[in-house]
Protein backbone atom coordinates (compact mmCIF):
# COMPACT_ATOMS: atom_id res chain seq x y z
CA UNK A 1 0.00 0.00 0.00
CA UNK A 2 2.90 2.34 0.80
CA UNK A 3 4.19 2.18 -2.78
CA UNK A 4 0.80 3.26 -4.10
CA UNK A 5 0.84 6.28 -1.81
CA UNK A 6 4.39 7.07 -2.93
CA UNK A 7 3.41 6.64 -6.59
CA UNK A 8 0.36 8.85 -6.11
CA UNK A 9 2.35 11.54 -4.33
CA UNK A 10 5.16 11.52 -6.90
CA UNK A 11 2.66 11.73 -9.74
CA UNK A 12 1.11 14.94 -8.38
CA UNK A 13 3.73 17.12 -10.08
CA UNK A 14 2.96 15.40 -13.38
CA UNK A 15 -0.78 15.68 -12.67
CA UNK A 16 -0.47 19.40 -12.01
CA UNK A 17 1.46 19.92 -15.27
CA UNK A 18 -1.02 17.67 -17.12
CA UNK A 19 -3.88 19.85 -15.87
CA UNK A 20 -2.12 22.88 -17.29
CA UNK A 21 -1.45 21.10 -20.57
CA UNK A 22 -5.11 20.14 -20.81
CA UNK A 23 -6.25 23.65 -19.97
CA UNK A 24 -4.05 25.12 -22.69
CA UNK A 25 -4.37 22.38 -25.33
CA UNK A 26 -8.06 21.79 -25.77
CA UNK A 27 -7.82 20.50 -29.33
CA UNK A 28 -7.24 16.74 -29.72
CA UNK A 29 -7.35 16.12 -25.97
CA UNK A 30 -7.11 12.31 -26.09
CA UNK A 31 -3.97 12.30 -28.23
CA UNK A 32 -2.38 15.00 -26.07
CA UNK A 33 -3.36 13.04 -22.93
CA UNK A 34 -1.78 9.84 -24.28
CA UNK A 35 1.47 11.57 -25.23
CA UNK A 36 1.68 13.33 -21.84
CA UNK A 37 0.93 10.08 -20.01
CA UNK A 38 3.64 8.20 -21.93
CA UNK A 39 6.29 10.84 -21.25
CA UNK A 40 5.42 11.40 -17.59
CA UNK A 41 4.87 7.71 -16.83
CA UNK A 42 8.17 6.67 -18.43
CA UNK A 43 10.24 9.30 -16.66
CA UNK A 44 8.52 8.81 -13.30
CA UNK A 45 9.38 5.10 -13.61
CA UNK A 46 12.97 5.47 -14.80
CA UNK A 47 14.10 8.20 -12.40
CA UNK A 48 13.36 6.35 -9.13
CA UNK A 49 15.07 3.29 -10.58
CA UNK A 50 18.19 5.38 -11.22
CA UNK A 51 17.95 6.76 -7.67
CA UNK A 52 17.53 3.26 -6.23
CA UNK A 53 20.47 1.81 -8.17
CA UNK A 54 22.69 4.72 -7.12
CA UNK A 55 21.70 4.20 -3.49
CA UNK A 56 22.74 0.54 -3.54
CA UNK A 57 26.37 1.57 -3.82
CA UNK A 58 26.20 3.49 -0.54
CA UNK A 59 23.45 1.70 1.43
CA UNK A 60 25.74 -0.37 3.69
CA UNK A 61 27.73 2.72 4.67
CA UNK A 62 24.66 4.64 5.81
CA UNK A 63 22.54 1.82 7.24
CA UNK A 64 22.46 3.30 10.76
CA UNK A 65 21.01 6.61 9.55
CA UNK A 66 19.16 5.52 6.40
CA UNK A 67 15.74 6.17 7.91
CA UNK A 68 16.76 9.77 8.70
CA UNK A 69 17.96 10.22 5.13
CA UNK A 70 14.69 8.84 3.72
CA UNK A 71 12.72 11.07 6.07
CA UNK A 72 14.80 14.12 5.12
CA UNK A 73 14.49 13.52 1.39
CA UNK A 74 10.74 12.98 1.51
CA UNK A 75 10.27 15.94 3.86
CA UNK A 76 12.24 18.28 1.58
CA UNK A 77 10.45 17.10 -1.56
CA UNK A 78 7.09 17.33 0.22
CA UNK A 79 7.77 20.82 1.56
CA UNK A 80 8.92 21.94 -1.90
CA UNK A 81 5.67 20.68 -3.40
CA UNK A 82 3.59 22.33 -0.66
CA UNK A 83 5.43 25.63 -1.22
CA UNK A 84 4.98 25.42 -4.99
CA UNK A 85 1.26 24.79 -4.53
CA UNK A 86 0.96 28.32 -3.13
CA UNK A 87 2.96 29.95 -5.95
CA UNK A 88 0.56 31.22 -8.58
CA UNK A 89 2.51 31.78 -11.76
CA UNK A 90 1.67 34.27 -14.45
CA UNK A 91 2.25 31.39 -16.89
CA UNK A 92 -0.95 29.82 -15.56
CA UNK A 93 -2.90 32.77 -17.00
CA UNK A 94 -1.44 32.72 -20.51
CA UNK A 95 -3.69 32.29 -23.48
CA UNK A 96 -4.33 28.75 -24.67
CA UNK A 97 -2.00 27.23 -27.23
CA UNK A 98 -3.07 24.57 -29.66
CA UNK A 99 -0.07 22.26 -29.78
CA UNK A 100 2.79 21.18 -27.55
CA UNK A 101 6.01 19.77 -29.02
CA UNK A 102 7.79 16.55 -28.09
CA UNK A 103 10.76 18.63 -26.95
CA UNK A 104 8.47 20.46 -24.51
CA UNK A 105 6.99 17.17 -23.30
CA UNK A 106 10.50 15.82 -22.76
CA UNK A 107 11.58 18.86 -20.74
CA UNK A 108 8.38 18.77 -18.67
CA UNK A 109 8.80 15.03 -18.01
CA UNK A 110 12.38 15.52 -16.83
CA UNK A 111 11.44 18.48 -14.65
CA UNK A 112 8.54 16.69 -12.97
CA UNK A 113 10.57 13.53 -12.35
CA UNK A 114 13.58 15.05 -10.57
CA UNK A 115 11.77 14.52 -7.26
CA UNK A 116 11.24 10.87 -8.23
CA UNK A 117 15.00 10.46 -8.66
CA UNK A 118 15.55 11.46 -5.05
CA UNK A 119 12.57 9.42 -3.87
CA UNK A 120 14.11 6.38 -5.57
CA UNK A 121 16.64 6.35 -2.74
CA UNK A 122 13.78 5.45 -0.40
CA UNK A 123 12.76 2.32 -2.35
CA UNK A 124 15.34 0.35 -0.36
CA UNK A 125 13.28 0.89 2.78
CA UNK A 126 10.07 -0.65 1.47
CA UNK A 127 9.05 -4.29 1.74
CA UNK A 128 8.67 -4.64 -2.02
CA UNK A 129 10.92 -5.30 -4.96
CA UNK A 130 12.14 -1.91 -6.18
CA UNK A 131 11.56 -3.07 -9.77
CA UNK A 132 7.90 -3.73 -9.03
CA UNK A 133 7.83 -0.41 -7.20
CA UNK A 134 9.07 1.59 -10.19
CA UNK A 135 6.59 -0.20 -12.46
CA UNK A 136 3.77 0.78 -10.11
CA UNK A 137 5.03 4.37 -10.01
CA UNK A 138 5.17 4.48 -13.83
CA UNK A 139 1.68 2.99 -14.30
CA UNK A 140 0.09 5.21 -11.64
CA UNK A 141 1.74 8.30 -13.14
CA UNK A 142 0.64 7.27 -16.64
CA UNK A 143 -2.98 6.96 -15.51
CA UNK A 144 -2.98 10.12 -13.42
CA UNK A 145 -1.30 12.16 -16.17
CA UNK A 146 -3.80 10.98 -18.78
CA UNK A 147 -6.63 11.82 -16.42
CA UNK A 148 -4.99 15.18 -15.64
CA UNK A 149 -4.99 16.33 -19.26
CA UNK A 150 -8.64 15.32 -19.69
CA UNK A 151 -9.66 17.06 -16.45
CA UNK A 152 -7.57 20.09 -17.44
CA UNK A 153 -9.48 20.39 -20.69
CA UNK A 154 -12.75 20.42 -18.76
CA UNK A 155 -11.84 22.42 -15.67
CA UNK A 156 -8.88 24.58 -16.59
CA UNK A 157 -6.06 25.04 -14.08
CA UNK A 158 -8.14 25.46 -10.91
CA UNK A 159 -7.02 22.07 -9.53
CA UNK A 160 -3.28 22.36 -10.29
CA UNK A 161 -2.16 23.88 -6.98
CA UNK A 162 -4.39 21.57 -4.91
CA UNK A 163 -2.79 18.52 -6.59
CA UNK A 164 0.72 19.71 -5.69
CA UNK A 165 -0.36 20.45 -2.11
CA UNK A 166 -1.86 16.97 -1.68
CA UNK A 167 1.23 15.29 -3.18
CA UNK A 168 3.53 17.22 -0.85
CA UNK A 169 1.48 16.31 2.23
CA UNK A 170 1.50 12.63 1.24
CA UNK A 171 5.30 12.60 0.77
CA UNK A 172 5.81 14.22 4.18
CA UNK A 173 3.48 11.60 5.69
CA UNK A 174 5.42 8.72 4.13
CA UNK A 175 8.69 10.21 5.45
CA UNK A 176 7.26 10.44 8.96
CA UNK A 177 5.97 6.85 8.70
CA UNK A 178 9.42 5.55 7.69
CA UNK A 179 11.07 7.42 10.55
CA UNK A 180 8.53 6.27 13.15
CA UNK A 181 8.61 2.64 12.00
CA UNK A 182 12.39 2.55 12.25
CA UNK A 183 12.56 4.36 15.58
CA UNK A 184 9.79 2.48 17.37
CA UNK A 185 9.25 -0.84 15.60
CA UNK A 186 12.72 -1.87 14.39
CA UNK A 187 14.68 -1.13 17.55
Amino acid sequence: MEIFFLAFALSMDAFAVALGIGAKNISNAKKTALIAALYFGAFQGVMPLIGFLASQAIIKRIESIDHWIAFGILLLIGLKMVKESFNHSENDKQSPCTQITHKTFLLLAIATSIDALAAGLTLSFMNLSPYIGVCIIAVVTFAISYFGVIVGVKSGIRLKNKAELLGGIILIGIGIKILLEHQFFNA
